[in-house]
């Protein structure tokens, strides 16, 4: 098995805006999952318990695969659609696996 990139984490926005943020985030998934082969999983989700919170968790075959992801059209155009909204708190992390097992 190639080495797996897993990244994962929150991003917080004003609340006002992160409702908007995460409607951008979900559409660049479907297209992220849809037209990028290296991408096993891609999530964005509401955190339940905090109105400003969106967590993160994306899967790659590996880190050319995240690195290429950057550079989409798709990813720059959520870049250009989200440049008014205010993100006041960040933490991410990207995990490099090289074991994993299934747990069914």
């Amino acid at each position: 098995m190639a080495e797996e990139i897993i990244v994962a984490g929150w991003m917080d926005y004003q609340p006002a805006d992160r409702d908007t943020m995460l409607g951008h985030l979900v559409e660049a998934g479907k297209h992220t999952r849809e037209q990028e082969p290296g991408c096993l999983d891609y999530a964005m989700t509401a955190d339940p318990s905090d109105e400003r919170r969106i967590r993160v968790y994306e899967r790659w075959v590996s880190q050319r695969h995240l690195d290429e992801h950057f550079t989409t059209a798709h990813i720059k155009d959520l870049r250009a659609a989200t440049t008014g909204l205010t993100r006041v708190g960040v933490s991410l992390e990207a995990f490099s696996i090289g074991a994993s097992r299934s747990m069914r």
